[in-house]
């Protein structure tokens, strides 16, 4: 098979994944922070640290995770990160999951990041589960292992893309 036929049946394969045509591109919605006053589909946040009890056990909320409401299904799902603050010697842990309508969820990413401020990221698009209901997506951004990265300010929005 020549290099130019392999090209077009992973393109083939790429927009039949997306369920789409060829030439047609998916159409994405940001979707809506749960709790979200409906007039912004971007969450700006600071790290907080966890409360801590006279025995050591974390409790309270720490402002670490941000859900995102599923109104419809999507074929896929898009997350997107962005720095407004930076420490140049901390280090961000970054996950996102999907959750689904019976209760169980699947971890889409899990990383560390050090951003400069004002760069971003995208992660995915993440396929949506066969046979499974996503209803919200859940993004998460702490300071588990550096303290250094308390009050690191960003902002996050996923997008539900058909």
């Amino acid at each position: 098979m020549s290099l130019t036929r392999l090209t077009a049946a992973g393109f083939a394969l790429g927009v039949a994944l997306w369920g789409g045509s060829a030439g047609a591109a998916p159409t994405c919605t940001f979707l809506q922070p749960v709790g979200g006053n409906g007039s912004s589909r971007i969450v700006s946040k600071s790290v907080g640290a966890a409360k801590v009890t006279p025995i050591g056990m974390a409790f309270g909320r720490t402002n670490w995770n941000t859900d995102f409401l599923v109104d419809q299904p999507y074929t896929s799902f898009k997350f997107f990160f962005t720095a407004n603050s930076s420490d140049p010697k901390a280090k961000y842990p970054v996950q996102a999951y999907m959750k689904f309508s019976d209760g169980s969820s699947l971890q889409m990413f899990n990383t560390e990041m050090n951003p400069p401020m004002g760069t971003g990221k995208m992660f995915g698009p993440f396929a949506s589960v066969p046979g499974k209901q996503a209803t919200q997506m859940n993004f998460k951004v702490g300071a588990s292992k550096d303290p250094g990265a308390l009050g690191f300010s960003y902002r996050i929005s996923v997008q539900g893309c058909r």
